[in-house]
C-alpha cells in the first residue's frame, strides 16, 4: 500500500488576483468543477492507496478539511503545520508519523496539492515503476520528459538517457532554474527532466537520508510530533518544537546530498501551473491562440488569455494580442503574457502600498462558511453571509456596531442575549450594539442571509468570542 502525503501549505503569488495568501491556487477551481487540491487527492486515491496525510497550515486547516470531504473522503488526516518550516521538516514530520503507525518498510508518496496531470493512468504506471526502486532503498523523485526549452522549471539530471521502458534512473545531479541558452541545451541532451516536485520512498530509507544529510531536523520534528495533539478532527503539530526547526527545502536538505537517488520519467502532461501563460496552456489556446474562462467576450484578439470570475462581470476583449486580462470584483490584471513570471513582483508592490487586495480575497473563508462584502461606507456594511450545514458561528459580541439579518435561503438558528429561535426565508433579527449573539445553520443545505452593520467602526477585530467550537480564540 502507498500512502499520499499532500503538501498543501503553500501561498502561491503567480497566479495573482486569482490566487492569494487568505485562498491559494491549490483551493481555487481554476479548471472544472474541482479545485486542484481535490483533483489531487482524487488522483492518489482508491486501490492500493491508504487514507491521505495532508500537511497544511493554520490558515488552511478547516480548507483542507472541508475540501476533501466535499469529494467523499472522510478519512483524509489533516496535519497542522503551526508554522512555515518549508518541505523539509514537513516531509520528516509525516515520514515520522508514517513509521510510528505504519513501520519503517510503508511507502510514501509525497506530492504537491496544486498540479495538474491530465493523464492518471500514465501517472500512476509510473508510481509503480518508482515502487519498484523505492522498494530497493532508493529515494525515487518523479521528472517530467521536457517538450520545449522551459526556464522556469530546475532540472533533473539523470545518468543515461531514458530507454523507453519508464524505469528508474539513476540521478547524477539536481540542475536550478537554467537561462533560454542552458534550457535548450539540456533538452538537446535527452538527459534531463523539469524537476517535478513528487517523491516515493519508504519511510525508514527517507528517515536514514536525514539522519545522515540532515540530522539537526530530527530532534525538533520528532518533538513536535511527541507534544503534538488532537485538535477537533485536526493533528496540531508543537509549536515550540516546530518552530526551532531549520525552513529548508527537502531538495536542500537531502536529495541533493543523498547517495541513493533516482528518477522515474513522467511522459503524461504536467503542469504546475506556475504563471498565467500555462493556464493559458492548460485551458486550450483556439485557432487565434485565445484562451478564456468565465462570462467572455473576445473581438480580434490573439494569442491572449482572458478570465472573469465573477458571474455578474463581462469581460470583453477588442482587438488584445499577446495579453493576460483577469477580472474579479475587487481587482484587475492586465499584463503582458510574456512577463506573467513578473506577477509576484506585483504582489510585493502592492503589499509594500498596504493594498488590501495583495492578500485578501474578496470572499472571506472560515470553518463555518464564509462572508463577503457586498457595499461598505463609513458607518455602515453590507455581507452576505453562507453557512454550511451543521456549521456555528461563535458566541460573540461587538463594542462598536449593531447588526441586522435577514436570511435569504435556508434556516438559521439565531441566538440573541438568552432567546434562541429559528428563522426562514426573509425572516429576520435585530442584534443590538453589545448584545451577545451567535448564529448556526441546523439544516441540509447550506443557509444564507445578509447583514447590515451599523457603527462609528465595522473592523473584523471587533469581536468578544466566549465561545467557539472551532477553538479560535
Amino acid at each position: 500500500m502507498i500512502h499520499p502525503v499532500i503538501l498543501c501549505g503553500g501561498s502561491g503569488t503567480r497566479l495573482w488576483p486569482s490566487s492569494r495568501k487568505a485562498y491559494p491556487k491549490q483551493f481555487a477551481k481554476l479548471l472544472g468543477k474541482e479545485s486542484l487540491y481535490q483533483s489531487t487527492l482524487r488522483r492518489l486515491s482508491g486501490e492500493g492507496f491508504g487514507p491521505p496525510l495532508v500537511m497544511t497550515n493554520e490558515t488552511f486547516r478547516f480548507m483542507a478539511s472541508q475540501q476533501a470531504a466535499a469529494i467523499g473522503l472522510m478519512d483524509a488526516q489533516v496535519v497542522v503545520e503551526p508554522c512555515l518550516r518549508d518541505t523539509g521538516p514537513a516531509i520528516l514530520t509525516a515520514a515520522l508519523m508514517l513509521e510510528r503507525d505504519e513501520g519503517a518498510d510503508a511507502l510514501m508518496l509525497v506530492a504537491p496539492s496544486d498540479h495538474v496531470i491530465a493523464d492518471v493512468p500514465a501517472f500512476l504506471s509510473a508510481v509503480r515503476q518508482g515502487v519498484d526502486a523505492a522498494q530497493t532503498g532508493a529515494l525515487v523523485t518523479f521528472g517530467v520528459t521536457p517538450d520545449r526549452p522551459e526556464t522556469g522549471y530546475g532540472y533533473l539530471e539523470l545518468t543515461a538517457k531514458p530507454n523507453g521502458s519508464g524505469a528508474a534512473i539513476a540521478l547524477a545531479s539536481f540542475r536550478e532554474k537554467p537561462d533560454a541558452e542552458t534550457a535548450a541545451a539540456f533538452l538537446a541532451a535527452g538527459t534531463y527532466l523539469w524537476n517535478g516536485g513528487i517523491f516515493l520512498f519508504r519511510t525508514g530509507d527517507v528517515i536514514a537520508a536525514f539522519e545522515a544529510c540532515a540530522p539537526q531536523l530530527l530532534a525538533p520534528c520528532r518533538a513536535a510530533l511527541e507534544k503534538g495533539a488532537e485538535d477537533l478532527n485536526l493533528f496540531r503539530l508543537d509549536l515550540d518544537a516546530y518552530g526551532s526547526a531549520e525552513a529548508i527545502s527537502f531538495d536542500y536538505a537531502v536529495m541533493e546530498k543523498a547517495d541513493k537517488v533516482s528518477a522515474v520519467p513522467l511522459t503524461c502532461k504536467w503542469s504546475d501551473l506556475g504563471s498565467w501563460d500555462a493556464l493559458w496552456k492548460e485551458e486550450g489556446p483556439d485557432a487565434n491562440g485565445v484562451s478564456t474562462n468565465g462570462a467572455v467576450t473576445v473581438i480580434d484578439c490573439a494569442d491572449s488569455y482572458l478570465r472573469s470570475e465573477e458571474e455578474n462581470m463581462h469581460l470583453v476583449g477588442l482587438g488584445l494580442k499577446d495579453m493576460v486580462v483577469v477580472a474579479m470584483r475587487d481587482a484587475v490584471l492586465v499584463a503582458e503574457k510574456s512577463r506573467a513570471q513578473e506577477v509576484k513582483d506585483v504582489v510585493k508592490t502592492l503589499r509594500a502600498a498596504a493594498a488590501p487586495q495583495a492578500d485578501d480575497y474578496p470572499r472571506f473563508h472560515r470553518p463555518w462558511g464564509w462572508y463577503e462584502t457586498l457595499c461598505i461606507d463609513e458607518r455602515f456594511q453590507v455581507k452576505r453571509i453562507m453557512v454550511h450545514p451543521g456549521g456555528v458561528l461563535s458566541l460573540q459580541s461587538h463594542h462598536h456596531r449593531s447588526e441586522h439579518w435577514v436570511v435569504v435561503s435556508g434556516t438559521a438558528e439565531v441566538t440573541v442575549g438568552e432567546q434562541t429561535k429559528l428563522l426562514t426565508e426573509n425572516e429576520s433579527v435585530y442584534i443590538p450594539l453589545g448584545a451577545v449573539h451567535r448564529m448556526a445553520n441546523p439544516g441540509k443545505l447550506p443557509m444564507y442571509l445578509i447583514e447590515v452593520q451599523t457603527g462609528s467602526y465595522l473592523g473584523e477585530d471587533d469581536i468578544v468570542r466566549y465561545e467557539d467550537v472551532y477553538g479560535r480564540g
